[in-house]
C-alpha cells in the first residue's frame, strides 16, 4: 500500500478537492482527511489497471508497478486495501456525520457500478473494436471524469456550499476531466516513456479507445481546449476568487506527462 501510494504523481485530484473546499469558504484542513482519503481511491484504481488481467502494466509513476514487486495477489489485496481505507478516513471522528455520510455517498457513487467501474467494464468490452466518437466520450465521463465531478463535489460538500456552487464546481470537474483523459490519451501517442513515468504507444496496441484514435491528434487537441473552456465556464458564479482553478486547465492541456 504504501509503495504505491508515495510513489509520487501530481496529486491532481486530491489538490482539487482541497481547493474546491477552499474555494467555498472552507480550510484545507477541513479538506485534508477527505483528500488523503481521494488519494488511496486514485491509487487503488491504478494498482488494479496495472494488473494483468487488466492494462498489464510494468511501470507507474517511473517505478515498477505494484504487481511486479509484489505479485499479483499482494497487489491485488494492496488496492482494496487501500479502496476500503478511504471509506475509514471519510467516517474519521475529525467529520461531522452527517458531512461524512455526504462525502461516503459521493465517493462510492462515483467509484462504483454506474461510476469509475462501468466505464473500466466498458473500457475492456471496447478493446478491438471500431466505434464512434460518443462511445469514447461516455467511457471517459464514467472512467475519468466522474471521479473528478467527486472530489469537487465533495470539497464543496465539506465546506457546506449551497447547490448553485456545488452543481457549478460539479459541472467544473467534469469539463476538466474529459480535457485531462484527452490530454492523456494524446500523451499516450505524442510523449515518452521517460516524461511520462509510464509506458506509451500502449493504447494502439491493446486496441483502446481513444480520442486519437478515433479522430485523430489534431481534432483532440480541439476537443480538450473545448472541454477545458467548459470548465473555465462553470466557474464564473466564484468571480477571482477561483483563479486558482482557473489555471488548471490549461495547465491539463500543455503538461508533458
Amino acid at each position: 500500500m504504501r509503495y504505491s501510494l508515495l510513489a509520487g504523481g501530481k496529486r491532481l485530484r486530491p489538490f482539487l478537492l482541497v481547493a474546491c473546499c477552499k474555494v467555498c469558504g472552507g480550510t484545507e484542513d477541513d479538506a485534508m482527511p477527505a483528500a488523503v482519503a481521494f488519494e488511496c481511491v486514485h491509487t487503488f484504481s491504478l494498482v488494479h489497471d496495472d494488473l494483468p488481467a487488466m492494462d498489464d502494466d510494468d511501470l507507474r509513476r517511473g517505478k515498477p508497478t505494484c504487481h511486479k514487486v509484489y505479485g499479483d495477489g499482494l497487489a491485488t489485496l494492496a488496492g482494496d486495501a487501500l479502496l476500503t481505507l478511504a471509506f475509514e478516513l471519510l467516517t474519521g471522528e475529525n467529520i461531522a456525520p452527517d458531512v461524512a455520510k455526504s462525502l461516503v455517498r459521493e465517493l462510492a457513487e462515483a467509484v462504483g457500478f454506474n461510476g469509475m467501474m462501468a466505464g473500466q467494464a466498458d473500457d475492456l468490452a471496447a478493446e478491438g473494436r471500431q466505434l464512434p466518437i460518443d462511445a469514447v466520450r461516455s467511457i471517459h465521463s464514467l472512467k475519468t471524469a466522474r471521479l473528478f465531478q467527486a472530489a469537487c463535489a465533495m470539497g464543496a460538500v465539506i465546506a457546506h456550499a449551497d447547490d448553485d456552487r456545488r452543481e457549478a464546481l460539479t459541472r467544473y470537474g467534469y469539463h476538466l476531466g474529459i480535457a485531462f483523459q484527452i490530454a492523456d490519451d494524446l500523451l499516450d501517442v505524442t510523449s515518452n516513456t521517460g516524461a511520462m513515468g509510464k509506458a506509451v504507444d500502449k493504447d494502439e496496441a491493446a486496441g483502446k479507445l481513444t480520442y486519437p484514435g478515433v479522430v485523430g491528434i489534431a481534432a483532440s487537441r480541439a476537443a480538450a481546449a473545448e472541454a477545458a473552456r467548459g470548465a473555465v465556464q462553470a466557474l464564473e458564479v466564484f468571480g477571482p476568487h477561483a483563479d486558482e482553478l482557473r489555471g488548471l486547465p490549461e495547465f491539463v492541456l500543455a503538461r508533458d506527462h
